[in-house]
Order: structure tokens, then sequence, then C-alpha cells
């Protein structure tokens, strides 16, 4: 089984945004690769006035006041030009960035490695389980045979 949304029902893999509130669920189920809130507020407060991405396919630079300037937005990043997904060099901007503070730039990092854990965390539970689940229907099944064989005993 995978990890899903508890409230879309996607497959969620560790590379979405995601929050865990009793269980896991997006911060946007319509764009799951959006950045958190938090990552809009660091991106508002420390890279409105630099470049904050480069896009690959047209090798355009974009500062923060060119892609949007809602910290509250829940939406991907696109490339003026090309309309290629900026949020992943985005999100690498923010674990990067020389104006955001040493500490605040390592518990980004730190915040997605966890997260990353907690789904693969969740993912293992859910696989255990799924085998107990399937040990306990046979062992059921078996319980079952044995009594259907002693009841048909003459």
């Amino acid at each position: 089984m995978d990890v899903r949304c508890r409230l879309c029902h996607q497959l969620i893999s560790p590379d979405e945004t995601v929050e865990y509130d009793y269980g896991v669920l997006h911060v946007d189920c319509g764009s799951p690769h959006t950045l958190s809130p938090e990552e809009h507020v660091l991106l508002y407060i420390f890279c409105w006035d630099h470049v904050i991405a480069e896009c690959p396919a047209c090798a355009q630079n974009f500062r923060q006041e060119q892609l949007g300037s809602d910290p509250f937005d829940s939406r991907t990043y696109r490339c003026l030009c090309c309309g290629g997904d900026l949020t992943d060099h985005i999100r690498t901007h923010l674990t990067t960035c020389a104006m955001l503070p040493q500490h605040l730039r390592q518990r980004v990092k730190e915040a997605r490695e966890i997260m990353q854990r907690l789904l693969k965390q969740s993912q293992q539970l859910t696989d255990r389980a799924d085998v107990l689940m399937r040990e306990a229907e046979a062992a059921l099944a078996q319980l079952n045979e044995t009594r259907r064989r002693w009841r048909d005993q003459p």
C-alpha cells in the first residue's frame, strides 16, 4: 500500500509538500508540489530583492516580485516565458540563499528531511499493517476450516 492524502486520497510522494496532522495530508491537494506557507513567508521576508530561480528551459532569471507577491498564496511558481514549473528551483534557493540566516536555511532543510522520513515511516507502518492483516485473515480462515472439519466429523 502507498501513503495517501487523508483529504483527497491521492498518492503522496516524498517530494510533495505535506503536513502531518493526525495523518498525512497535502498542503494543497490541487497543487501537491506547492511551497509550504512557511517557505512562502521566508521568500517574502528574505528574498524579495534578488533572483530566486532560473528557468532551466529558457535560462531566464526571476525575482520574487516577478513571480508573485502573496506569501500566503498556495500555488506553484511558473516561468513567465515558457510556463515551466520553478517551484523546486525556488525551494532549492531557500536552502542555499545567503540572505537567509544560516539557522533558518538549516531549519528549512531539516523540515523537508523530517517530512520525507515521516512519509517513509508511514509507508513502512502501512506495509507492516497490511502484512499483519493478511496474516490475521489467513489465521482466521484456517480456524474456520478447522471448526468446519471438527463439526463434520462423525
